[in-house]
């Protein structure tokens, strides 16, 4: 799986907001590796730099200081619809009735082809193939309006799964949906500038200090007056993805109040209990799988060791146009210390299994580096469905535990055992049942989707022949 983007702000009056903003970026890169970008403003006009490419890639030192102001905003990507391109990069920058204005949005819109053919019959202009430019066109509809009450108007149109950072000449502002399925939290710095975040490890980075989780349905406007909050929907059924917990955020980051290392710790814990195996040694695939794989081996009193190299330098491995190119990237990220393996019962701990060619070609070289017996341990339940806000999972025809039962899924990895936790553990190790969305796991979407039969995620792909962007 992989998550859309990160989105990053700070309202900064003497500040280099600009590089601020690349290191918070530089924080949330895991969120995104396709493209990034950074806009500021200098209080009269907004200036942006952004590309295809890593934090480090798409910006320079001479880029850095090309962008001089007091407010910045910034977004890292991993497109779910749309293909990647200097066009579909984020901020979106654009000019409209009330002035300049630039928006990052991490999610993704359920009724965004709504949307667009309806703000393409008024008149409105698309450049990308991105769902987060209906946002800035229906601002731009809105924009008799102050700031504040567009993004309200937009709120009530809009139907899906976003957190938004949204920049005027003198405003920062960011958003959550009613629902709060993507994460965003609040920083200040000690001179009294604050900080917008996906996650609180970006504001560790920029050493601010976290101040609270912007709600659900709640719109968060920072200005020379301090920061203000207001909300016009009522909150809904709080729905924050649990891939958040399970894959998605980084160990550090502590989102809606749960620390996310300690939540895979405790998922660890609670598949010990639920599935106790006798084995040797218990082996973590990093990096999402190391603190469920030392609660496993602590509960279940077992040796662990980190059996499982994993190559730090290796990003953007998801593009492989041929499958013995992924085969070879399986390799290339992760390499079994063979010492530690050979002649052992390995108990292998993972986050998920989605197609399960990755799990089928790990135990394949587990063997080969001399494990006597491989079983493989899911911190998370099986994954069934596809993701409809802003996670790039398969078709359901793609997810094997949507087509195979365990048992079988179990022969075609080629592990001697497989066991995932129960949806009813994760919970547990969360520490709650109600707040997450979970429809990956269980069918049950809490934010409208659109109905069809057989309807797959392709289904909010989007394109715009015009600019040469054709969905995926």
């Amino acid at each position: 799986m992989e998550e859309e983007c990160g989105v990053f702000g700070i309202y900064g009056p003497g500040n280099d907001v600009a590089s601020l903003t690349y290191y918070g970026l530089f924080a949330l890169q895991h969120r995104g590796q396709e493209s990034a970008g950074i806009a500021v403003t200098n209080g009269n006009h907004i200036k942006i730099h952004k590309n295809v490419g890593l934090v480090t890639e798409v910006f320079s030192e001479e880029d850095l200081k090309k962008l001089k102001g007091d407010i910045a905003i910034g977004h890292v990507q991993y497109s779910t619809t749309g293909i990647t391109s200097a066009l579909d990069a984020q901020p979106i920058v654009c000019s409209y009735l009330q002035g300049n204005i630039a928006l990052a949005h991490n999610g993704s819109l359920t009724n965004a082809k709504e949307l667009r053919n309806k703000l393409a019959n008024n008149g409105s202009v698309f450049q990308s193939s991105t769902d987060s430019e209906v946002f800035v066109n229906l601002i731009a509809h809105y924009g008799q309006n102050p700031i504040e009450e567009s993004l309200m108007k937009c709120m009530i149109d809009v139907k899906g799964s976003y957190s938004l950072v949204v920049m005027t000449e003198n405003k920062l502002l960011g958003v959550r949906d009613p629902y709060g399925n993507r994460p965003l939290c609040i920083g200040k710095i000690g001179d009294g500038s604050y900080v917008l975040a996906s996650e609180s490890c970006a504001l560790d980075t920029v050493d601010a200090e976290f101040v609270r989780d912007v709600d659900p349905g709640e719109i968060v406007v920072i200005d020379k007056n301090g920061i203000n909050s207001m909300r016009i929907l009522p909150k809904g059924k709080k729905a924050l993805c649990i891939f958040e917990y399970i894959y998605f955020a980084r160990p550090d980051s502590t989102i809606d109040g749960i620390n996310v290392n300690y939540a895979r710790y405790l998922m660890g814990c609670e598949l010990a209990k639920e599935s106790p195996i006798d084995v040797d040694v218990v082996v973590p695939v990093p990096d999402s799988g190391n603190a469920s794989g030392i609660g496993y081996a602590e509960t279940a009193k077992l040796h662990f060791s980190q059996g499982i190299l994993k190559n730090r330098y290796v990003a953007r491995t998801f593009i492989k146009p041929t499958q013995a190119l992924r085969e070879i990237s399986v390799r290339l990220k992760l390499n079994p210390i063979k010492r530690i393996l050979e002649g052992k019962r390995v108990a292998v701990v993972d986050d998920s299994i989605v197609r399960g060619t990755t799990s089928k070609k790990l135990v394949e070289i587990l063997r080969k580096n001399g494990a006597k017996e491989v079983h493989l341990l899911i911190s998370s339940p099986p994954v069934k469905f596809p993701c409809y806000y802003g996670i790039d999972t398969s078709e359901r025809t793609e997810l094997i535990a949507a087509l195979k039962p365990l048992k079988e899924i179990e022969k075609y990895i080629g592990a001697d055992s497989l066991h995932y936790l129960s949806q009813e553990g994760l919970y547990k190790a969360v520490g709650k049942s109600k707040g997450f969305c979970s429809a990956c796991l269980d069918g049950n979407y809490p934010i409208p989707i659109p109905s069809g039969e057989g309807l797959g995620k392709n289904c909010l792909e989007m394109s715009n022949d015009k600019v040469g962007n054709h969905a995926k």
